[in-house]
This record gives C-alpha cells, structure tokens and sequence, in this order.
C-alpha cells in the first residue's frame, strides 16, 4: 500500500509546522524521515495516521483519502508514536489482546497473533511482567508490538528504537528491514547510522520544507560536490606539493598538518584526480603510500541542510 502526500500544509496561528510538502512512500520501501527537533517530523506523521488533521493538502493511502474515510485507514496503518502509548498497570499479553481487540483481530487469530509479536519483538522472558515493571527498552518493544499486532500494510515509526541497548537496536533493525520487504514503512529517528543502516530511501525536512529526498548515497554524492582526497607520497614534499598542483584536474592542495608528505587534494568540478596521481608517481618514480577519497557522512549533509 503506497502513501502519496500532496501539498500537506499544518498551520497553528501564523505558525506553519508543515509547509507545502509533497513525497511518495511505496509499498516495499522504508523510508527514513529526518529532521531537527521542530521540523515537522512528527506532526506529518499524525496527519497521515489520522491522528491530527492538515490545514490544507492531503494524504491517499492507494485510493483511500485519509481526510474523507479515517476508519479505514486506522484498519491499516500500525503507528508507534513518540510518546509510547501504553498502560503500564496491565501485563504485557493483557495489553496486547487488547490492542488486538480494539485493532479487529478476531479472538481465533488473537493468541497467534499475541505469540508471533512476542517473538519477533523479543518479549518471551519479559512476557508475564507487568508493563510498569519493564525497563524503557522493553517498553518500546511492547510499543512496537502494539503497532504491528494487526499485520498492518502500512507502520508508521516515531523514533522506534528509543531506549534500545545496542544489541537491541541491531535485533529490531533487522525486523524493521525484514518488514520493509512487504510492508511500507516510514521510521523517524535522530540515530543517521540506523537510519542509513535501515531505510532504501531518506528524506529530510527542515522548518516544515523538504531539503533533500534520496537515497545515502545520492545525498552524499550532492553535498560532496568537488573531490576530496587524502594522498601521502614519499618524496620531497615541496616538490611533490608543486607537481600535484601543476595537473590539470587539481585546483587546491594543502599539506596535512603533522604529516610530511600527506596531501589534501581537492579536484576541479566534475574532475577526479586519482588516476592523474597514480601516473604521475609512476613517472617520478615516487612511492604512492596513501589515495583514497573522502567521502561526505550523512551527520555532515544533515547538518548543512538544516543549520
């Protein structure tokens, strides 16, 4: 089931939390939505859950307008939200059949339903506790639990692994991706190494406005602009600096402080200097002892889209 967002505009008095946006999530595909706190991450997300209303635009999921059929869409949509919505003095089997129940499972499927969230969200030593007595990674787990007991075709995840240990983390990444191949999913998550880890696609907004969608890759590729490489060559460092700055693709070179021989190049636009390098040490007869590219992280397009 495909989510199409059109022109989703959310205003609060002269505020406009969402402005104007427009994306496509398909069915198969986890995307990851990025954003500072404030950007208009989560009120995006309530809006296609049905949860708030937009201002103006709207949300389809497949041919069903979230605006004009909410029932229908609540049917398949599983939304773990930022704040976990639990009730903490229920056991975590109770709450869950009662999720089922409110969500439509029928009591045949619900004890199959309740063993196969257990499972998936590593629940079976905890199952019996109350809610209140779990630690906060545990917690999230029941929340994730909740959203998935349905077998929803859409999730919709507020930063799903708050709270989560690192092995945590690993365990419910891999069943986010695991889930991805059949369902669509949005997640939200300030972690970029999970996000990059986890999702096929990223999109990140800032003030309300979408500054970048594309995959890890595509985004590095376009903040990156200009090649970067750090080449160390042993040689006489005044000679080797003046013979990479007299090739035609290089426009700056600057010594790495503390290393004699170690270069920062950086190539003309839409140039790349490594082969021009490697042949001109071939040439000198100079020792090519490092050249590799240095390559733009996530962290640094996220923040030069939203500073």
């Amino acid at each position: 089931m495909s989510i199409v967002v059109e022109n989703l505009t959310k205003t609060y008095g002269l505020q406009k939390a969402v402005d104007n946006i427009s994306f496509e999530v398909k069915t198969g595909e986890v995307l990851g939505f990025l954003g500072p706190n404030g950007a208009g991450k989560s009120t995006t997300m309530k809006i296609i859950t049905c949860y708030m209303a937009a201002s103006d635009g709207k949300v389809m999921l497949d041919d069903i307008n979230t605006a004009q059929d909410p029932d229908s869409v609540k049917k398949r949509i599983g939304y773990l939200p930022e704040n976990n919505p639990l009730y903490t003095d229920m056991a975590i089997i109770d709450y869950l059949k009662f999720c089922a129940e409110i969500q439509g499972v029928s009591k045949a499927d619900t004890p199959e339903r309740i063993k196969s969230m257990i499972e998936k969200c590593g629940l079976e030593r905890e199952k019996h506790k109350k809610i209140a007595e779990l630690s906060k990674g545990y917690k999230q787990r029941v929340g994730l639990a909740q959203a998935m007991i349905h077998d929803p075709e859409v999730l919709i995840l507020d930063e799903p692994t708050t709270g989560l240990d690192p092995n945590q983390i690993v365990e419910i990444r891999q069943l986010i991706k695991d889930l991805g191949k059949e369902k669509t999913v949005v997640l939200s998550s300030h972690i970029l190494s999970e996000v990059e880890a986890t999702c096929d696609r990223i999109l990140i907004i800032n003030k309300g406005r979408i500054v970048a969608d594309g995959t890890a890759d595509t985004l590095r590729q376009q903040a990156q602009g200009q090649e970067l490489l750090n080449v160390e060559i042993e040689g006489d460092a005044s000679a080797v600096e003046k013979a990479l700055l007299d090739l035609a693709s290089v426009e700056k070179v600057n010594q790495i402080e503390n290393r004699p021989g170690a270069f920062q190049v950086q190539s003309k636009p839409d140039a790349s200097s490594r082969k021009a390098i490697f042949d001109l040490c071939v040439e000198k007869k100079w020792y090519l002892m490092e050249l590799h590219s240095l390559e733009t992280r996530l962290e640094d397009v996220f923040r030069e889209l939203t500073n």
